[in-house]
């Protein structure tokens, strides 16, 4: 039985091991921190329990497919709830926009806003639907190691799609500005500005609002803990507080790796940690990419974090909510033309004891407060501090609740904490964009060029930033281990 270890244990690590393992391999897991799910894991402090990171569940068929391809359906595991609204978006003055859990009603809101929108919106949503049906058919299921992966008829059909932008797309549906930034609000999650950001990713306004929503009763915590229960039942070993400092190479292979101050012998090693940090373990021989290419790269943000504890309740938000109310533009500009801290940030405020009171002590809330900024920013406590009172003076402007005064518990963590916590290239919160070259084949590969038994998974690598491609990564990597190995 082959030995593989596995380095780190974020989603993509998680569904590696589990691919892995059910094909035969013998499987450790090993992860630096003191628990598993990389970004995933949780913070629990005061009786208040937070996600530390991703807090939004799209795409829920892929969640799906993942765990049909082991005979599981997510139900086993656990409860998924679709939000109603699915969430709240705060713009200049007093205006907000909820965004309903269904395509009619959100036709019915972009016709009121904008007369003759819905229709336009109804043909674009169409389009959107048919790039979803052939993006998650088979084309981010691929490895990224060929052009020829991306010919098909359907895809030359929409060359088009990828040379114009979805920021012209949105404004092909509506003049509304504040419609416009809902439409382009589903691309963050690719890390990358709407202006940069190919329109066949359209198919992410079609898991907005044609697929909905949805929440894990629990947290995203609940979708780790689920993976591990069935990574542990195929025979996964996963070791916590495993750091690994060298992969050792003998004869153009990697032969053992060193961790906790001990040398493990492995037959393969797949790294779901950090790409660049991986590369960074290995004698510079075997390096696929110099730190040049990685400071060469437009990655996604980085992020300022916000745990927060709320005695009382919480009115006039929902459980997710987007702060647009201020310069859209000049706040992406801050990220990635002229990387500063912005003056007047958007921001997302998740309050998910809405919905779940087990994240809070009785007569308590839960919030969750994030600001993207550039990568490779130096971040303080007093830096933080500053954003934090700017975010709750902007939610009592909107809501005339003083959050500042419920609080009980707070903590904040920025771009250091992501270069310290997970060796993040430059601080990065997301990975890598995915702009137009930054796709498929063009994004770091999943196999080292130079090592026939050293691979990697992960955000850095195909398909992209974000959970359901973190899964689909993870199976990825294991597709191409397992078929070398027949």
């Amino acid at each position: 039985m082959k030995k593989v270890v596995i380095i780190g244990s974020g989603f993509s690590s998680l569904a590696a091991s589990c691919y892995l393992a059910k094909a035969g391999f013998q499987v450790t897991v090993l992860e630096k921190n003191d628990q598993i799910g990389g970004r995933a894991s949780i913070l629990e402090a005061d009786g208040f329990r937070f996600d530390r990171g991703p807090s939004w569940y799209w795409m829920p068929d892929v969640f799906e497919r993942f765990f049909a391809d082991f005979g599981h359906t997510v139900a086993d595991f656990y409860e998924l709830v679709k939000l109603s609204p699915a969430y709240r978006v705060f713009f200049e003055g007093a205006e907000f926009v909820d965004i309903p859990d269904n395509p009619e009603a959100i036709v019915a809101i972009f016709e009121k806003l904008d007369p003759g929108s819905g229709t336009r919106l109804k043909t674009f949503m169409k389009k959107a639907k048919k790039n979803y049906e052939i993006a998650m058919g088979g084309l981010v299921y691929r490895p990224g190691e060929s052009l020829t992966e991306l010919i098909s008829w359907p895809v030359i059909r929409r060359l088009h799609l990828f040379v114009t932008s979805i920021a012209r797309e949105a404004k092909q549906v509506t003049l509304n500005k504040n419609l416009q930034r809902i439409l382009e609000f589903p691309v963050l999650f690719l890390g990358a500005k709407p202006q940069d950001t190919p329109a066949f990713y359209s198919f992410m306004n079609y898991a907005d609002f044609g697929l909905g929503t949805w929440y894990p009763k629990g947290g995203m915590t609940q979708v780790v803990l689920a993976m591990e229960k069935l990574a542990v039942g195929l025979g996964v070993t996963i070791l916590c507080n495993h750091e690994v400092s060298q992969i050792t190479v003998s004869d153009s292979k990697v032969t053992s790796i060193a961790v906790n101050g001990t040398t493990l012998e492995t037959d393969l090693v797949v790294s779901g940690a950090d790409y660049a940090h991986t590369e960074t373990l290995l004698p510079d021989t075997y390096r696929n990419y110099s730190q040049s290419y990685w400071k060469k790269k437009t990655f996604a943000p980085s992020s300022l974090l916000y745990y927060i504890g709320l005695k009382g309740d919480v009115k006039g938000l929902q459980h997710h909510n987007l702060f647009f109310d201020t310069d859209f533009e000049a706040h992406t500009r801050a990220i990635y033309n002229h990387p500063q801290f912005p003056e007047k940030p958007l921001f997302y405020a998740n309050f998910p004891s809405q919905n779940d009171e087990s994240l809070a002590p009785l007569n308590s809330s839960s919030a969750f407060f994030l600001i993207p900024v550039g990568v490779d920013l130096e971040d303080t406590e007093a830096v933080r501090e500053h954003y934090l009172d700017l975010i709750f003076s902007r939610i009592k402007a909107h809501t005339a609740v003083d959050l500042k005064d419920k609080v009980v518990f707070k903590k904040s963590v920025g771009v250091t904490h992501f270069k310290e916590r997970y060796h993040a290239c430059r601080g990065n919160a997301y990975g890598l964009a995915n702009t137009l070259m930054q796709t498929s084949v063009l994004r770091p590969s999943l196999r080292n060029k130079k090592l026939g038994n050293l691979f990697y998974t992960g955000q850095l690598t195909v398909p992209g930033p974000g959970v359901p491609p973190a899964l689909i990564s993870g199976k990825l990597v294991s597709e191409l281990i397992i078929n070398a190995a027949v």
